[in-house]
């Protein structure tokens, strides 16, 4: 009897997962999973370790679900990619393996393990079947006119909503019951691996594909439709939050577009949708930009030429941007927000990474690095482009003459202070006007346990604006 493999990998799913569906499409065969745990690469690639606590708790979850298909799941650990390829051959040897299955990834350390796990289970007689299955719409099935890559949001949001208009797309069931099931029982799976600690508090991200789907229904029930009106405003509780479970496929990409699609359908298309499902998008583009142009995946600027800017590289500067401790209060209560709970609002995103790479004129593949060492949702695609986008290194980020200034977000998106004060405790006394900018009154100084500014907004803005200029000169 035939038996198929199916390697998980980021996609951490029964429901629509193009590899599980297709292992499982024979009724004759048996059916496996395999999952390696790879604790030197992931600490090369900077993972965080809650985002490695929250993936070993769904994984745990999914061999639960796995167990009622009939699937057992095998669950490895190795100690790179180059390891994997070894261990994946013997395991295949091992249990006979005639056929492995597995969704593609996009980075290119990932692309050039599967070119030579391909390679290696051909020596072995072993098919090898991989699928496109992060995006809704798979990198290279929409090019520019002359067959490109889309480096422009824009016109690729465009072509994005035609293909699916013209093509569709669809998801996927979970597959039935294994009717041929295999006498093996699934692995232990640990609760921490060596080198990977985590204080965050994981019970707001409960695991696995059905809490996922829970968080989608009930977001896209009421929450979708005030989207774009609220979605800039850190103190409201007004975005999805599925950032953590797209990150490692627990829900797909898919199962979100059609969620909002028939939100639309059933209450009529309004802008809140509208929006979200650009963000959707906005992360596809990431990902094709990983495919297109893989040097970036190379801690690479997209705008080459802006590798030659002067960056600074101070680290007592950079520690206390880190530490939230900037005398900046939207950006230290976001930074702070990060260190606490693993993740960080998209808006404070911007105006953290705004105001590394924009006042103190710091490189941007520091920030770059602590967020993916502390993010539950880090993902290289998105980390690297809102990084890109925010240092204007990237493509169609932000022009480099248009600076958040901090005060003034925090007054426009945090106006009565509620976010800053969850964050900064030293400054809850403060009102609604003085928490913004706590040293604008002279005396007020006396009265804090906060630093002052690190810098002048103004100043510091000006000389980057002319770090860029010389570079256009040159």
């Amino acid at each position: 009897m035939n038996r198929h493999l199916i390697w998980f990998r980021n996609d951490l799913r029964t429901i629509d997962n193009s590899a599980l569906f297709m292992a499982c499409q024979d009724p004759d065969v048996q059916v496996m999973a395999l999952y390696f745990i790879t604790p030197q690469q992931w600490q090369q690639h900077h993972v965080a370790g809650c985002r490695v606590e929250f993936e070993l708790n769904t994984l745990r979850q999914l061999s639960l679900d796995l167990q009622q298909l009939g699937i057992p799941l095998t669950v490895l650990t190795t100690a790179n990619f180059d390891s994997q390829i070894t261990d994946l051959a013997t395991f295949c040897q091992q249990q006979q393996i005639t056929t492995v299955f597995y969704n593609k990834q996009y980075e290119v350390n990932e692309k050039q393990r599967d070119i030579k796990v391909e390679q290696c289970l051909q020596r072995q007689a072993i098919d090898c079947h991989a699928f496109d299955d992060q995006c809704v719409v798979a990198p290279r099935q929409i090019l520019t006119q002359d067959g490109r890559f889309y480096s422009v949001f824009t016109p690729f949001k465009k072509a994005w909503l035609n293909h699916t208009q013209l093509y569709g797309f669809k998801v996927l069931p979970a597959p039935t019951v294994k009717t041929h099931k295999l006498n093996l029982q699934p692995s232990n799976i640990p609760h921490h691996i060596a080198g990977f600690t985590s204080h965050i508090d994981l019970s707001y991200w409960p695991a696995g594909e059905h809490a996922a789907l829970q968080r989608l229904t009930n977001f896209c029930q009421s929450d979708i439709d005030n989207y774009k009106a609220l979605r800039d405003f850190p103190a409201l509780n007004s975005t999805s939050q599925l950032s953590p479970y797209l990150a490692i496929g627990a829900i797909s990409a898919r199962q979100c577009y059609q969620a909002a699609l028939n939100r639309a359908h059933s209450q009529g298309y309004n802008q809140g949708i509208e929006h979200w499902i650009s963000e959707l998008v906005w992360r596809e583009f990431y990902k094709h930009i990983l495919i297109g142009f893989d040097y970036v995946s190379k801690h690479k600027a997209f705008k080459q030429d802006t590798d030659a800017l002067p960056w600074r590289h101070d680290k007592d500067d950079f520690e206390r941007w880190c530490q939230g401790k900037t005398g900046f209060p939207l950006v230290d209560a976001a930074m702070r927000q990060l260190n606490t709970i693993g993740w960080m609002h998209n808006r404070l995103r911007m105006v953290a990474a705004m105001f590394l790479t924009k006042d103190l004129f710091i490189d941007w593949r520091w920030g770059e690095r602590y967020f993916m060492e502390h993010l539950i949702d880090g993902d290289l695609a998105a980390n690297n482009g809102g990084w890109q986008w925010s240092a204007s290194t990237g493509n169609d980020a932000a022009p480099y003459f248009r600076i958040f200034n901090p005060t003034r977000q925090s007054e426009k998106f945090d106006p009565e202070g509620d976010f800053i004060r969850q964050y900064l405790p030293e400054l809850a006394h403060l009102d609604k006007h003085t928490i913004h900018e706590p040293y604008a009154n002279n005396q007020q100084h006396l009265f804090l346990d906060y630093p002052p500014p690190m810098v002048n907004h103004r100043q510091a803005t000006q000389d980057t604006v002319k770090h860029f200029q010389q570079l256009k000169h040159n």
